[in-house]
């Protein structure tokens, strides 16, 4: 029997392809044969993407610039067109798309060609190329319960199924809160998001540098920063007697949430999601520049249980931060509590829900 082909069209950046990675790994196990198509800047986030090829297609941010708007409207019909042909080669069963202007050209081809299509939304808003091809889905499955801007027409093809969720943090999961006994070390882990945190770099070196000697005596820093801020971060944290490991990037990302106490992050949906499931508390400071404000919806899915502190950026301050990161740090019941909250409100089983929404819909 000829296994049934599954494309899945994501990209832009890992908030979209983590998921979609996840989803691709739960369908191979099914036997499916799994397809990512992309364009060039997606790829860069798929290394080791669990398909048996990599197809990559033009496609383009549409702007209200009218300088650029006609070049990207040419490369996005490029890209549908080469969608097509490669769909003719194919003939997948199913097309699944996890957002990202990449993921377009592959949509509106399965549209095109007849092909069942499927969509996931990471985040509480829902994302403008999703937005646009809801309405050709059958299923708009989501990682929250609530998604803005989801048009009225498709409210009965919603499904929350949650955000799939990579293995190293699923093994995150079946591993106990770590404890925080009175006087021991604390761990304290800080991610920026894929593209890194330049505000984060700024202030929280800064606000650790504020706490009492006998706390900063007490932990261990792990701080994802950018390139360029690696030197005076290490300065700060040195200064400030704070033992601390800093770097752009770090590839064991299971095992330095799995060690956390507490975490400061941003409200990716990524980011929210494996907080949620890996039980862990946080604080939280969305990016004000995320379309619709996205990401402080997203962050609802921890601040409404209780497992996470909330700051916008203007309120990100060294000693309103050095305020609340003593109260929390000072109390590890409080801490585990949260980290419990965090826990119960996690889909681990995302990724199955998902695959079983796929093949109820394939061809």
């Amino acid at each position: 029997m000829t296994k049934k082909i599954v494309v899945i069209a994501a990209g832009g950046t890992g908030g979209h392809l983590f998921p979609a990675a996840a989803f691709a790994e739960e369908m191979f196990r099914r036997g499916w044969r799994v397809v990512l198509m992309t364009d060039a800047r997606g790829r860069r986030y798929a290394e080791g993407f669990p398909a048996e090829r990599i197809e990559d297609v033009p496609a383009a941010s549409l702007s209200m610039n009218s300088f650029t708007a006609i070049p990207a409207m040419l490369k996005i019909s490029r890209g549908i067109k080469e969608a097509k042909q490669r769909f003719d080669e194919l003939q997948p069963a199913l097309v699944a798309g996890f957002g990202g202007y990449p993921s377009f050209p592959a949509l509106m081809a399965a549209r095109a060609r007849h092909v069942p299509i499927i969509i996931h939304e990471q985040n509480s808003v829902l994302g403008r190329v999703n937005r646009a091809m809801a309405t050709s889905a059958a299923i708009v499955a989501c990682g929250f319960e609530r998604l803005d801007r989801l048009p009225p027409k498709t409210a009965d093809r919603k499904r929350v199924v949650g955000n799939p969720v990579r293995l190293p943090i699923l093994a995150v999961r079946e591993r106990p809160y770590p404890e925080a006994p009175a006087g021991g070390r604390l761990n304290l882990l800080i991610i920026g998001g894929s593209q890194g945190a330049r505000l984060f770099g700024e202030v929280i070196p800064a606000a650790i540098a504020m706490l009492p000697q006998a706390l900063r005596a007490r932990l261990d820093v792990v701080h994802q920063v950018r390139e360029e801020q690696v030197a005076q971060v290490k300065k700060v944290y040195q200064r400030a007697q704070v033992g601390a490991e800093v770097s752009p990037f770090f590839s064991d990302m299971g095992q330095r949430l799995g060690a956390a106490h507490l975490v400061i992050s941003r409200a990716g949906a990524s980011s929210v999601t494996e907080l949620q499931v890996a039980g862990r508390p946080a604080i939280l400071v969305p990016f004000a520049a995320a379309a619709d404000d996205h990401q402080t919806a997203n962050a609802e899915g921890l601040t409404a249980v209780g497992a996470a502190d909330l700051f916008t950026e203007d309120e990100f301050e060294p000693a309103v931060l050095a305020a609340t990161l003593e109260r929390r740090l000072a109390d590890p019941h409080g801490l585990a509590v949260r980290a419990a909250a965090a826990r119960a409100a996690a889909r681990p089983d995302a990724a199955k829900l998902l695959a079983d929404l796929a093949e109820s819909v394939a061809a």
